[in-house]
C-alpha cells in the first residue's frame, strides 16, 4: 500500500506537470491546490530536490520546478525514493535485497511468486512516468 507521503509526492508532481512549464511553483500554492499539509509537503519536495527530480529557485519568482521533463521521470524512481523497496518481500527486492533469516530461497514458493509479482509491478512502474499521471 502506498504511504500518504508517496501519495502526496505524486499529487504534487502531477499538479506541477499539469501546469505545462508555468513553474517555479510555490510550496503554499501546491499545498493549497492539492490539499497537502504544508510542512509535510516541504519535506517531500526537499527530498525530491535532493534526489535530482526537482530543483528550486530562491527569491521573487522562486519555487520548485522539474529538473527533468516529467515524461522522463518514472513512477518507480519516485516510489523507490519515498517508499524504499517496491518488492513485497526483502528477499526479492532488486535494490534493497535482504535475505530472510529462516528461509531457503531456492526452495521457497513464496519467494518465487513474489519475484513474479515484483517483475510485473516493475514492468508497469518503470514504464509509466509523471507525465502519464496527467494523461490518465
Amino acid at each position: 500500500m502506498l504511504s500518504k507521503k508517496t501519495q502526496y509526492a505524486f499529487k504534487a508532481l502531477t499538479y506541477m506537470a499539469e501546469q505545462k512549464n508555468v513553474g517555479p511553483f510555490l510550496i503554499a500554492e501546491i499545498a493549497e491546490k492539492k490539499k497537502i499539509p504544508l510542512k509535510f509537503l516541504e519535506s517531500i519536495l526537499l527530498e525530491l530536490k535532493k534526489a535530482g527530480i526537482l530543483n528550486s529557485k530562491k527569491g521573487k519568482g522562486g519555487g520548485y520546478y522539474f529538473n527533468a521533463e516529467p515524461n522522463s521521470i518514472s513512477l518507480a524512481a519516485v516510489m523507490r525514493l519515498i517508499e524504499g523497496p517496491i518488492a513485497l518481500l526483502p528477499c526479492v527486492s532488486l535494490n534493497f535485497y535482504e535475505k530472510c533469516g529462516d528461509c531457503n530461497e531456492k526452495k521457497c514458493g513464496l519467494n518465487k511468486i513474489m519475484a513474479k509479482v515484483r517483475d510485473k509491478t516493475l514492468g508497469i512502474l518503470e514504464n509509466q512516468t509523471i507525465a502519464d499521471l496527467v494523461t490518465q
